[in-house]
């Protein structure tokens, strides 16, 4: 009898941590929607087609789930409003050296304080969709697009990197 409920109950634990990966961030293509738009918003912020770093560590699968989502969802061009977003994946540890990108997509799991230190010193706007990355300062902006669409800002990461919002956008967001 406990041989046949273990059975069960191990397969159910293996389709369950096979499939957390996805689930975590089973809405990348709306988190990326939202950020987009978001970035509409910024005060001389990115116009035209721009490239959005992908953040990553390649040591933590559900970041790296998050980034091949991301990825996939940014295509060869992901439209938000008059913005055009092309996709670079970065390693987490080479954010330092990155180019050529116009913000960041912190995905979750990452060394927070590393990326965000090395992106105000290149002066770049990080946004991620766990929170704790925008509570601990090392991204600018959070989104969560589950239950609801909620924008996060952290006021003292976002001037950091001399980035500061449209006063309508502000009055859509949440400021900490």
């Amino acid at each position: 009898m406990r041989d046949q409920i273990k059975l069960p109950l191990t397969a159910a634990a293996a389709v369950l941590a096979l499939a957390a990966p996805g689930v975590v961030h089973a809405d990348a293509a709306k988190d990326l929607g939202v950020a987009g738009r978001a970035l509409t918003f910024l005060e001389n912020g990115p116009a035209g087609k721009a490239t959005l770093g992908v953040v990553f560590d390649p040591s933590k699968p559900t970041s790296v789930a998050e980034k091949n989502a991301l990825m996939a969802a940014l295509g060869s061009g992901y439209a938000a409003g008059t913005l055009t977003l092309v996709g670079k994946a970065i390693e987490a540890d080479a954010v330092g050296g990155a180019a050529g990108v116009q913000a960041l997509f912190v995905t979750g799991g990452v060394n927070y304080g590393a990326v965000g230190s090395a992106a105000k010193g290149k002066k770049l706007i990080t946004i991620g969709s766990d929170m704790a990355c925008v509570r601990s300062g090392a991204c600018a902006m959070g989104v969560e697009t589950e239950p609801k669409v909620s924008i996060t800002v952290n006021r003292a990461a976002a001037a950091a990197v001399g980035a500061s919002f449209k006063a309508a956008f502000r009055m859509m967001i949440t400021e900490i």
